[in-house]
């Protein structure tokens, strides 16, 4: 176990004409976390003394713009800035300004003439129906699509109405001369109507019993739709084509945006004056000397930097803020972080238990899924979530190095109880050699989880070790707390609580104990002292640190509740400790169900292999089947189970207070290797 790494809270003060490139320095470099004050909290007003909205879009506008561009091309935009990128300039501006222009002249002709083309079809559709109706034509009048309007008009005006309706009606001539028919739709009628007047239209009169609608009017009215759809079709190439040509520069535009917004976002909550911005947060000491010298060279010099250690800051000696908490560790002790944060972030200043848990975890999942083979199949998937490159197991990288520890782990159990793919027989020669080779005395398997006769006793001897294996993680936790305790200068926790000295002593001579009786040993007047020292510490706890700090002890609300306050807490500290050792059978019952599912398995695929057709066949289908059922339902239950350990028997020894995890400022997510 180590300590969080030592922060620093640091206050830079940068001019107005440096402060957007000294940010984007911070958020590539990510190693300020930052305070409230200047993430926009309370202290952080947000607004620059005496500056207006600036003109123009802003950056989340231009974002905005971005994101609309690429939903109307189909395309999609990057999730976050690389590595490479840099705030936007002027010519970024124009740039996006020319191509929107360009995007928006495609898109709003490609939707106007789908619209044309959807508005055609339909009229066509509802044309087509009464083709070869014998209805009188003065009938079809009372369509729900179509208006149609038959007549004649001269000259040029025939020229000009056509030019004035195109998108809003078809103009289909009937012959040679003057005549025409005309067709909207119902709702485009009015219109229709008074454009033809322009025009000089005079109706002609429909001839009685002409019935039907004329062949040259679908003929027309089919031309234009396939005109129309060639259009659409056209208008989607150069779509296509335009998305490819501007696809790389528009996603680049978007990681500067990005960015810029981000740093827009930031100014928002900043204190700042007419000349001059000042931003708080946490730096890890380490890393202070060479961000200083970054920060100097990129605003030449013009930026001051103070530093001040954690009892140097107000907010934090007086309770306002905590300090946040940056652990360092290896690949394999770095694979379990991320279970210690989702409980909680330590305090600044106390012990890491993120090794502890490393180990922990590691062996109480070999211990509740001991195959060979299941195990292989777990660290085979960890080296592959663990492979560099994108993929869909990259995703789950963060898991790489806990797969391939408990997998390892599950090998290792695996082999001591023999068993592989839930085959209990493959592995007997080789472990007869192993322990014929060390001990002189051969044996089948190393350890008996399955009920068998004249094994009963290692099965109990398996239960007890799950046992010790949880009051040995017991007591570190026990252990971290009172070190904690005693580093934060609660001295009263760290020696009278359940978890502190007294509790801890009360538990472990009552084990002491146990297990004396248990190897035949007797009770002895002196063991009245080892259980009655440390309870008498948990009853008078609160009484005994004032008579030590030097206070008369207060009896605020009476000597009965007193003695109340003082019973219950005796008794939820026996109760605890009793629960939580007992907890740990869970390990061993794990293990026994583990052993006896393979079992099953083992023994239908070999009734399958015997007795069924084709059954070698039917016989490896079932082992195969009954593995993967082992692997994915019972290693997530194991899984759940020793987290479950993790959370309520040993973080809650010492995870009575939780920190602030560090989460720097950044452009980009953080990516380990």
């Amino acid at each position: 176990m180590i300590r969080p790494r030592r922060m620093k809270r640091v206050e830079l003060t940068v001019l107005e004409r440096d402060v957007d490139r000294v940010i984007e320095a911070l958020g590539k470099r990510g190693s300020i976390h930052l305070s409230d004050e200047a993430a926009g909290g309370e202290a952080g007003n947000g607004k620059k003394e005496g500056a207006s909205k600036p003109a123009g879009p802003t950056a989340a506008d231009r974002l905005q713009r971005i994101k609309d561009i690429a939903a109307g091309l189909r395309l999609a935009l990057p999730g976050e800035p690389g590595a490479d990128t840099r705030l936007p300039g002027a010519e970024d501006a124009a740039l996006l300004d020319s191509i929107a222009l360009r995007v928006d002249s495609v898109t709003r002709r490609e939707a106007a003439a789908m619209e044309d083309a959807r508005r055609i079809s339909e009229a066509v559709s509802e044309a087509s129906a009464f083709e070869n109706l014998h209805a009188p034509f003065s009938d079809l009048e009372q369509l729900s699509y179509l208006t149609l309007r038959i007549g004649r008009i001269e000259g040029k005006k025939r020229e000009d109405a056509v030019a004035s309706l195109k998108d809003r009606a078809l103009l289909i001539p009937l012959g040679d001369g003057d005549r025409l028919i005309a067709a909207s739709s119902r709702k485009g009628r009015f219109a229709l109507d008074a454009e033809l007047k322009k025009a000089g239209f005079v109706p002609l009169a429909v001839p009685e019993g002409f019935s039907g609608i004329p062949a040259d009017m679908l003929d027309g009215m089919r031309a234009r739709l396939a005109a129309t759809e060639a259009a659409v079709e056209e208008l989607k190439s150069e779509r296509l084509a335009l998305s490819a040509e501007i696809g790389p520069l528009l996603g680049k535009l978007c990681e500067s945006w990005r960015m810029a917004a981000a740093v827009e976002s930031l100014k928002a909550g900043l204190e700042s004056t007419r000349s001059a911005w000042r931003l708080t947060g946490w730096v890890p000491a380490a890393e202070l000397r060479s961000l200083a010298a970054e920060l100097k060279r990129i605003a030449d010099g013009r930026v001051a930097i103070r530093s001040f250690d954690p009892d140097e800051v107000a907010s934090v000696t007086e309770g306002r803020e905590k300090v946040p908490v940056s652990l360092e560790h290896g690949r394999f002790v770095g694979g379990f972080e991320r279970l210690v944060f989702s409980y909680g972030a330590p305090l600044y200043g106390t012990l890491d238990p993120t090794p502890v848990v490393a180990v922990s975890f590691t062996i109480l999942f070999g211990l509740m899924f001991g195959d060979l083979g299941q195990g292989a199949v777990l660290l085979l998937l960890g080296f592959l979530v663990g492979r560099k490159g994108k993929s869909f197991f990259s995703s789950f990288s963060r898991f790489s190095y806990p797969l391939i520890a408990v997998g390892l782990a599950s090998m290792a159990v695996g082999f001591l109880d023999g068993e592989v793919f839930t085959d209990d027989a493959l592995l007997i020669r080789p472990t007869r050699f192993v322990t014929g080779l060390l001990t002189g005395h051969p044996v089948d398997r190393v350890l008996h989880l399955m009920p068998e006769k004249g094994s009963m006793d290692k099965l109990f001897m398996f239960f007890a070790f799950t046992v010790a294996v949880g009051v040995v993680l017991n007591s570190i936790g026990l252990l971290i707390n009172m070190v904690n305790q005693a580093l934060l200068k609660r001295w009263d926790k760290a020696l009278f609580a359940k978890t502190g000295l007294a509790g801890a002593s009360l538990f472990w001579y009552a084990l002491f104990l146990a297990v004396r009786l248990a190897l035949g040993g007797s009770f002895s007047w002196f063991d009245v002292l080892g259980l009655a020292l440390p309870a008498a510490a948990l009853f008078l706890g609160p009484a005994l640190w004032r008579l030590i700090s030097g206070q008369r002890p207060v009896l605020e609300h009476g000597l009965l509740v007193f003695f109340m306050e003082g019973f219950v807490e005796l008794l939820e500290s026996v109760s605890s400790y009793v629960s939580n050792t007992v907890s740990f059978l869970r390990v061993g019952a794990f293990a026994l169900s583990h052993a006896v599912l393979s079992f099953i398995v083992f023994t239908l695929s070999g009734m399958v292999a015997s007795n069924a057709p084709g059954g070698p066949f039917f016989a490896f289908l079932v082992a195969v089947f009954g593995n993967a059922v082992i692997i994915l339902l019972e290693g997530l239950i194991v899984a759940i189970q020793v987290v479950r350990l993790q959370y309520y028997e040993f973080f809650s020894k010492f995870f009575t207070e939780t920190g602030v995890e560090y989460a720097p400022f950044r452009f980009r997510r953080e990516v380990k290797s």
